[in-house]
């Protein structure tokens, strides 16, 4: 298992500019709801976003310290239109 901290830790290590909240779904610290926001999705499809978060938690994903990973990315201007609306 993995805390939410941990996620949250691993992702900022790859994207440091990123903002990140992890809901635990299920309270067993394997089923994860991850949002992101960080300039390095700029100019990145979403497919290219998802993969660099299952790249910073490659290591937990292999380990199946991770069962199920929801994520949802934004760039720094998604995330401001979108909390507008």
């Amino acid at each position: 298992m993995i805390s939410p901290q941990q996620v949250e830790a691993m992702i900022v290590a790859e994207l440091p500019d990123a903002q990140v909240q992890v809901q635990d779904l299920t309270g067993g610290n394997d089923h994860y709801q991850v949002t992101v926001v960080s300039s390095h999705f700029a100019g990145k499809g979403l497919v290219q976003q998802h993969q660099l978060i299952y790249g910073a938690l490659q290591q937990a994903i292999s380990s199946q310290a991770i069962h199920a990973l929801s994520l949802k990315t934004y760039t720094p201007e998604a995330w401001q239109a979108k909390s507008a609306s």
